[in-house]
Parts: structure tokens; C-alpha cells; sequence
């Protein structure tokens, strides 16, 4: 059987520039997902890209969303990386739930969207409160259009609040953040190796 494979996204709000916390929480995930076997491609960066605003799959001409959804639905697991902004997930985030509302029209004779049977799993990082209820929103949604949310879903940190330490600038990772991101990978992988074994049968 092939290895499982994942897609990583960035949702942080800079097109470019210097490495995010976002990208420091995605390579922390990357490492426990490949000691599990899966094979994790380069993170896309969503900002990096002309994405329309929208809620179909393919928003016209200079829409770059076809590429990453066909690269995100080309894998077993997703990996949903954002900031929190204003004790949200970002507005990039949001974006990239929206553009997948379009999975709902999309189903087979079976009546599954083209997300079954492929898990989601979530790396937030933030400098004030926030992580809970921006893993409720990408998890509500996501669960909504199709994808499957695994037990331990979601790797976070978050300062202290009003603070100025990113998750990037740690000297030290905390014990918690790499206990977590094992028992993401652990459980994600678990799922997903069973969901390609069995499907689910719409």
C-alpha cells in the first residue's frame, strides 16, 4: 500500500517574508507525522497564492484555488495551520473554508464529498487566548464540507496575553507542544490508514 501522504497549509496573513510561528507549528507537526511514515509535502502558503473570494471550486480566470484543492484532496490528511487574529482563525483561514463550501455539490452517486474519508487536523499558534475557539471553527466547518476530525485534533500554543514572544522565537519547546503534536500525528495517521482500508459508504 502507498505511505499516507498530507498537505499542510498556512493561513498566516504575510504573503512572504521571514519564517512564521504558523510555519514553526507546521514543521513540528511535519516531524511526528514522518516518524509515523507519512509522507508531508512542502507547506502551500495561502497568501502566496491569487485565491478568489468565493464559495465554488473555481472562481474564473487567475483563480489559483484549483491548483491547492486539487493538491489538499490529493492527500489522506489535511493540515490546517493558522494564527489567531482578534481571538479568531485568520480571515485567510476563513477564506479556504469558504472556497471549500463548494464540496457540498460536489458529491458522488453515493451522495460523499470529494473530502470523505480524508482527516483534518489543525496547528494553531497565537499570542493571546484563542486556540479553543479557533479549532472550534475550523473543526465545525470542516467536519461540515466532509473532512473527519480525529480524537486530539489540534496542536496550539499561546502566550501570555498582551505578550510579544512568538512560538517561533522559543529557545526551549515546550514538553506539551511536542507530547500533543505525537498524539495528533499518532491518531491522525491511525484514522486515516483505516479510512483508506474502508471508506466511508455514503
Amino acid at each position: 500500500m502507498p505511505p499516507i501522504t498530507a498537505t499542510a497549509i498556512n493561513c498566516s496573513l504575510s504573503a512572504r517574508g521571514r519564517k512564521s510561528s504558523t510555519d514553526a507549528m507546521l514543521a513540528v507537526l511535519t516531524e511526528h507525522f514522518e516518524a509515523e511514515g507519512v509522507r508531508v509535502g512542502k507547506p502551500i502558503r495561502i497568501a502566496a497564492h491569487s485565491i478568489k473570494w468565493g464559495v465554488t471550486s473555481n472562481e474564473g480566470a487567475g483563480d489559483e484555488w484549483p491548483k491547492i484543492r486539487e493538491a489538499i484532496l490529493s492527500s489522506d490528511i489535511l493540515i490546517f495551520g493558522t494564527p489567531i487574529w482578534m481571538g479568531q482563525a485568520s480571515s485567510v483561514a476563513k477564506l479556504v473554508m469558504e472556497r471549500m463550501d463548494a464540496f457540498l455539490s460536489e458529491t458522488d452517486d453515493k451522495g460523499r464529498m470529494p473530502s470523505f474519508s480524508k482527516v483534518a487536523v489543525a496547528a494553531i499558534v497565537g499570542n493571546e487566548d484563542g486556540a479553543h475557539n479557533a479549532s472550534s471553527q475550523i473543526f465545525q466547518a470542516l467536519n461540515d464540507v466532509g473532512w473527519t476530525i480525529p480524537a486530539v485534533a489540534a496542536c496550539y500554543w499561546v502566550g501570555e496575553a498582551m505578550g510579544s514572544v512568538d512560538f517561533k522565537d522559543l529557545q526551549h519547546r515546550p514538553s506539551k507542544v511536542t507530547e500533543t503534536a505525537k498524539m495528533v500525528a499518532a491518531n491522525a495517521t491511525h484514522l486515516a490508514r483505516l479510512l483508506r482500508e474502508s471508506p466511508y459508504p455514503g
